[in-house]
C-alpha cells in the first residue's frame, strides 16, 4: 500500500439522491484514484441493486465504470452489501473486479485490524426487521425476484425505500438505533482486544469515537445528507472528513 491512504465510505444511496450528489461522488472517486491505495464501501452504495443475469441498471453506469477504473489502476475496492444493495455479488466480482461481501468481514489495513459491517441486523432488538431481513435474503425470494421485470422491481424498491424521508426529515432518522450501534461497536472493541477499529455505516450519522488509545468506533456517515468519508493513513489515527468539491 505504501504511504497512500485508504478510504472508507458508506450509504451513498445512488438512485435516491439528486444527480449532483452522484456527480460529486464520482469526483470523490477520482480523488481516491489519484491519492489512495484502497477503497472500502461499507454498504448501500445503491438505494437498490439486484444482480440480474443480463441487465445492469443504466442510471449507475458511470459510477460502475469509475469503480472498474480504480481496480484496473491497482486500487483494491471492497464493497459491503448493505440493507439496500445486499442482492449484489457476481457482477461486481466477475465484471468489475470488486470484492463483494454480503456479511461482515475483518480486514487488515496498514497493520490495523478492522471489523467492517454495514450495521443492519447487528446485536439484539429490531425483531421485525430481522425477520424481514431473513425472508428477503432467502434463496426462494432471490429466485422469485429474478423473474420480476427490472423496471417493476425498481419501482417496488423505490416504494419501500425510506431514504428520501430520512434526508428531508431529521425526525425520521433512528437516533436510538445509532446509539445502540455505537454501544455495540464499543462493546465489540472491549471484548476483542485484537481489534483496532470497528467500522459501521447504516445510521447515516458520522461518528468517530476513541475507546482506548488507537482503538476507534468509526461510522462514515452518508452522502444523502452529509457527504462524509474516513481517511486511514499508516501510523496515524483515522480522520472523519467532509467532501465539498
Amino acid at each position: 500500500m505504501g504511504d497512500k491512504p485508504a478510504y472508507l465510505v458508506s450509504d451513498i444511496h445512488l438512485g435516491a439522491v439528486p444527480a449532483e450528489t452522484e456527480r460529486s461522488f464520482r469526483r470523490w472517486l477520482t480523488m481516491v484514484g489519484e491519492t489512495g491505495s484502497q477503497l472500502i464501501i461499507n454498504g448501500d452504495l445503491f438505494d437498490f441493486w439486484f444482480d440480474y443475469r443480463r441487465v445492469i441498471p443504466r442510471d449507475h453506469v458511470r459510477v460502475l465504470a469509475a469503480l472498474a477504473e480504480l481496480v484496473d489502476a491497482g486500487i483494491p475496492v471492497t464493497l459491503m452489501g448493505g440493507n439496500h444493495d445486499w442482492w449484489g455479488g457476481e457482477f461486481f466480482q466477475s465484471d468489475l473486479g470488486v470484492a463483494f461481501h454480503p456479511d461482515p468481514i475483518r480486514l487488515s489495513v496498514f497493520g490495523k485490524q478492522v471489523y467492517v459491517a454495514h450495521g443492519d441486523g447487528l446485536g439484539a432488538g429490531d425483531l421485525g426487521y430481522r425477520v424481514l431481513r431473513g425472508v428477503l435474503r432467502s434463496r426462494l425470494t432471490r429466485w422469485s425476484f429474478r423473474w420480476v421485470h427490472p423496471d417493476l422491481g425498481a419501482r417496488v424498491a423505490d416504494w419501500v425505500s425510506e431514504t428520501e424521508a430520512r434526508a428531508n426529515d431529521p425526525q425520521a432518522r433512528d437516533y436510538a438505533r445509532a446509539r445502540f450501534l455505537e454501544d455495540w461497536a464499543l462493546a465489540r472493541l472491549g471484548e476483542d482486544p485484537s481489534l483496532d477499529y470497528v467500522a459501521l455505516g447504516h445510521t447515516h450519522l458520522p461518528k468517530l469515537v476513541e475507546l482506548d488509545p488507537g482503538r476507534f468506533y468509526i461510522n462514515s456517515g452518508d452522502w444523502v445528507s452529509h457527504r462524509t468519508y474516513v481517511r486511514l493513513d499508516p501510523g496515524a489515527p483515522p480522520q472523519l472528513l467532509d467532501w465539498s468539491p
